[in-house]
């Protein structure tokens, strides 16, 4: 589970696989659901990436201090 803010880093990414191994910030405040189909928004990537739609496997928690 992640929170609206959180940064992440994309290991994988359907979406746009451009993001993969790219750290950005989840922007979604709540749990995702049907809408999104159960993926995660991710957003401030790079100025040349649009904000992301990911699954929760396809993310995780930076290691280190980032």
């Amino acid at each position: 589970m992640f929170a609206a803010g959180e940064l992440v880093e994309i290991v994988a990414c359907a979406d746009d696989p451009r993001a993969v191994g790219k750290t950005g910030r989840i922007v979604d405040a709540a749990p995702p659901g049907p809408r999104t189909e159960g993926r995660w928004t991710v957003g401030s990537i790079s100025w040349l990436i649009a904000p992301v739609l990911c699954h929760s496997h396809e993310l995780r928690r930076p290691s280190g201090g980032r």
